[in-house]
């Protein structure tokens, strides 16, 4: 194979790995951001908010029925004044509260989440499922799902973070498609 090239070039690409950013320049980012630059990355967040004796903050998305689209949960953050535990649950059902609404992290965009948020204080009710419990330390925490956890048309995803005298804040960040 005279005048054949043992390396690929743009030209006759068999794999593509980059070896040298600095003579072909590239940007490589998560599902997370083309989903911003679609504008179907959103977020919603508890603030911080003082948890009573006894409770949890509870924080809670809805993907309504008949929607037409899916949530892809990217990752739950926040912080905690002190140890608590943390639950992820699949349903439950969260009551009072406030239901801020879903932020799209592309700023300017028109478009809305079709998803319902809810955060409270107190117990998850109902018939959830728990399927991830975590102790966290007092201090910032980040639970990174890169659309691991997948949120259905009518289904329902819940977190807790308690119990105890504490303050926290939560934000959950989540894609549609």
């Amino acid at each position: 194979m005279t005048n054949q090239n043992v390396f690929n070039n743009e030209n006759t690409p068999l794999y593509v790995q980059s070896t040298s950013s600095y003579l072909s320049p590239e940007v490589v980012s998560p599902p997370e951001g083309s989903a911003a630059r679609n504008g179907r990355l959103f977020m919603t967040t508890s603030a911080s908010t003082s948890v009573g004796a006894g409770s949890s903050l509870l924080v809670q998305i809805t993907n309504p029925s008949a929607s037409g689209r899916t949530l892809y949960i990217s990752r739950i953050s926040g912080g905690v004044s002190a140890a608590a535990t943390f639950n992820l649950y699949s349903g439950g059902t969260v009551s009072g509260g406030t239901t801020p609404t879903p932020f799209n992290t592309q700023l300017g965009s028109s478009v809305t989440s079709i998803a319902t948020a809810r955060v409270a204080t107190g117990s998850v009710t109902g018939s959830p499922t728990v399927f991830t419990t975590v102790i966290v330390a007092a201090g910032m925490f980040t639970f990174d799902f890169t659309g691991a956890i997948i949120v259905p048309e009518t289904r329902v995803l819940t977190f807790s973070i308690g119990t105890g005298s504490l303050t926290a804040a939560a934000n959950i960040t989540w894609w549609e498609a």
